[in-house]
């Protein structure tokens, strides 16, 4: 694993070693293990390096025999050893064991159609010498990040956007804007940035499935080399039995790829299913003692599944850690913001930054269950969605007056608070399913985005973009927009962020691109079965754990922050309602207090919108407002 970044003068500039240097700098924590890079004139690459596969060797930049290409490289390739001994076969000559050396070759071979044949996660960028071009390739469902920016005289790439603005070409200019809302009621709409589009101007993400071509005349040229196969619709005949088998084989298969390592591995178990079933299927592949790692929360045991954990550790005989964080509010909001250079407003990221921290003292790879919930229909909501379509028959206007009706009722901080999610079903319940769904999940309502941002907006956002117009099953429809919107432009950013703020490699096997489009021919009535989510999955783990396990109502990885921020509630008056928060004229700040009040008494749990607000605000704090260079709190 590593931190990757580079540029290109169109100009015949030569690179300056220390410019890119200085950006090098800025990915250490992807890569304490050693660092190298490749200048030719106005091409630059280098890269930090976490030490996980051939310790000794694969020093990068890596290069074919005579380093006409030049690559640096993040991620793992689960296929090498099958590609190599294809190589190897045709005369290829490797100076390293490790994996990212088959890139080089490949590339020698097939040119831009070699990222096709690999089989993991990765960001990749590849200087062909002969040519005299660079490529650049994410993996197929964006487990690792690559961003670039360029005009008419760079092109800059790194794997985290400070990097990028450690090279004095790149502009600091924020988006946010009071004259052109859009970017602040999408960031406040989707909780992200959806990619290719970031929080500043020019910058872009590259987005997954994707490669980029850039020449030294300037030409930027992005082509997609894979995309998510459509859901399968459901099928009256279609029986568990008939596919549950193969599944197992599929997942099993991915699981003993993600073992390779040359430095101790463990795995995440929050006692949910798909990190438990994970978890079994590392401990068929090992003879070895697994690692396991949990976190729980003090003060509120709605979010706190430790003793799920516990019960799968047991049942499989892992040597298991369990965590347990006291309420610690805003204090990591700073790091965390640093982390993601961009607002991000995903509060599971304190969990998950916190268990990634712990977990690195005892490893350096952690397998997790992401991505289960995204092939297997494992959301709550595509169940609230199927209800939905079952309930149309209800008149609109009496879903709208069951919904101003629970208005009245105050909420609670839980997990599982009734009153919210049953005003949020009703609220929803009479728009059409696509507004429905993204109703569900948005932020900041329609009519609360309406409230708190100024000006004339031209458009709202919506799942418009996302929504595959071909698919006949309209939730099926809405699992496709999941997994090509939240699953890469949040869940997976916060896992990669956050352990690699650490140094620590997550392995996700469920995202193996072979599983997920095996999983997307199983008909859609066996993944969402009446109300029960997963039923595929579940009943491909029925002899690997206990029941009890497989059957649990579903948890989603939160914490309880709504219950931390009203113990004290004047740090976030500080901060959203400072005089700098004032100046900026993004947000009416009559709102904002508002929100704060109606958390604070308990009225509402606005715990969402605050923490939104929060890294919005802290945003600004360290990536507009400071100076470079950019340093962690």
């Amino acid at each position: 694993m590593c931190g990757i970044c580079g540029l290109i003068h169109f100009d015949d500039q030569p690179v300056d070693s220390r410019a890119l240097s200085a950006m090098n700098a800025q990915l250490r924590h992807r890569g304490p293990d050693g660092e190298g890079a490749f200048i030719a004139g106005g091409l630059g690459l280098a890269m930090r390096r976490l030490k996980i596969i051939d310790i000794a060797g694969s020093d990068q930049p890596l290069h074919n025999e005579d380093g006409a290409i030049q690559l640096v490289f993040n991620g793992e390739i689960y296929n090498y050893r099958e590609l190599r001994r294809q190589l190897d076969a045709r005369g290829h000559r490797f100076h390293t064991a490790g994996d990212g050396e088959t890139i080089a070759h490949l590339y020698e071979e097939q040119g831009a159609d070699a990222v096709g044949k690999l089989r993991g996660m990765f960001a990749l960028a590849l200087w062909d010498g002969r040519e005299k071009k660079l490529l650049l390739a994410r993996d197929r469902l964006g487990q690792k990040p690559l961003y670039y920016y360029h005009d008419r005289r760079i092109f800059v790439f790194a794997s985290e956007i400070k990097a990028l603005l450690a090279q004095p070409a790149v502009p600091r200019i924020s988006r946010f804007s009071p004259d052109d809302p859009a970017a602040l009621m999408d960031y406040l709409s989707f909780g992200y940035i959806p990619a290719p589009d970031t929080a500043f101007a020019g910058i872009k993400m590259l987005e997954p499935g994707t490669i980029l071509q850039v020449d030294l005349a300037g030409a930027v040229h992005t082509r997609r080399y894979w995309t998510p196969p459509p859901q399968a619709p459901p099928e009256v005949n279609a029986r568990a039995a008939d596919y549950k088998e193969e599944l197992r084989a599929q997942l099993d298969e991915a699981v003993r790829l993600r073992l390779i390592s040359d430095v101790p591995l463990g795995a995440f178990l929050s006692g949910g299913l798909d990190s438990s079933l994970i978890a079994a299927l590392m401990r068929r592949h090992s003879n070895a003692e697994i690692k396991t790692f949990s976190i729980g929360f003090v003060g509120d045991d709605s979010f706190d599944e430790t003793s799920y954990a516990e019960i799968v550790a047991r049942h499989l005989g892992t040597q298991h850690q369990a965590f347990r964080v006291e309420p610690m509010s805003l204090d990591l909001l700073p790091r965390l913001v640093w982390q993601h250079d961009q607002p991000f407003a995903d509060s599971s990221a304190i969990p998950t930054f916190l268990v990634s921290q712990m977990t690195r003292e005892h490893v350096t790879v952690a397998l997790t269950g992401d991505g289960g919930d995204e092939l297997f229909a494992g959301y709550e909501r595509f169940y609230a969605a199927q209800l939905m379509q079952r309930l149309s028959f209800v008149p609109a206007p009496i879903m709208r007056g069951l919904s101003r009706l629970l208005e009245r009722l105050p909420e609670g901080t839980t997990y599982y608070d009734r009153a919210r999610r049953t005003r949020r079903f009703a609220r929803a319940a009479g728009m059409p399913l696509h507004d429905a769904y993204f109703d569900m999940v948005r932020l900041f309502s329609a009519d609360l985005l309406d409230e708190i941002v100024p000006g004339k907006r031209s458009s709202a956002p919506s799942l418009a973009a996302w929504i595959n117009a071909q698919q006949s099953q309209p939730v099926a429809a809405l699992l496709e927009a999941n997994l090509t919107s939240y699953l890469p432009d949040d869940l997976l950013i916060k896992a990669d962020r956050c352990s690699m703020a650490t140094s620590l490699e997550v392995r996700a096997p469920f995202l193996d691109h072979q599983l997920a489009e095996y999983a997307a021919g199983i008909p859609f009535n066996l993944k969402l079965r009446r109300a029960q989510t997963k039923h595929i999955l579940k009943e491909a783990a029925r002899d690997l754990l206990p029941d009890a396990i497989i059957d649990r109502k579903k948890h989603g990885f939160g914490i309880p922050l709504g219950a931390w921020l009203r113990r004290d509630m004047r740090p976030v008056r500080d901060l959203l309602l400072s005089r700098p928060a004032r100046d900026r004229g993004l947000l009416k700040l009559p709102v904002v207090e508002r929100l704060i009040e109606q958390h604070e008494t308990g009225q509402r749990d606005k715990n969402r919108q605050l923490w939104a607000l929060l890294t919005l605000e802290e945003w600004h704090r360290q990536f507009v407002d400071s100076e470079y260079p950019l340093a962690p709190p």
